[in-house]
């Protein structure tokens, strides 16, 4: 089994509150989930309205689809218009029997 997960730093666009922050991350969140079944959620940046850390994880019997499914996120991150990525750190690793 293979794990996957990484870990994005957004910063956010013309936001000046906690609730515009939520209404523009969480659509992001909602569109990555539903575009490559995974399991994505707010991590870090919590007080802050203008930055943002977001991660990402997938379980694959393969390390391949496992590269391939983090790959398609970082790309759809990185081309949306109302945020700058500033960083992507991610990580592979088998499950040991």
């Amino acid at each position: 089994m293979w794990i996957g997960w990484i870990e994005f730093d957004l910063l956010l666009g013309d936001v000046h509150s906690l609730k515009e922050k939520r209404s523009t991350v969480r659509p992001i969140l909602a569109e990555i989930k539903r575009r490559f079944e995974v399991s994505v959620a707010e991590v870090g940046h919590l007080d802050l309205h203008r930055r943002a850390a977001v991660g990402v994880s997938v379980v694959s019997a393969h390390s391949s689809h496992v590269t391939e499914v983090l790959d398609g996120v970082e790309r759809m991150v990185a081309a949306r218009p109302e945020i700058e990525l500033l960083s992507a750190r991610r990580r592979l690793h088998r499950s040991e029997d």
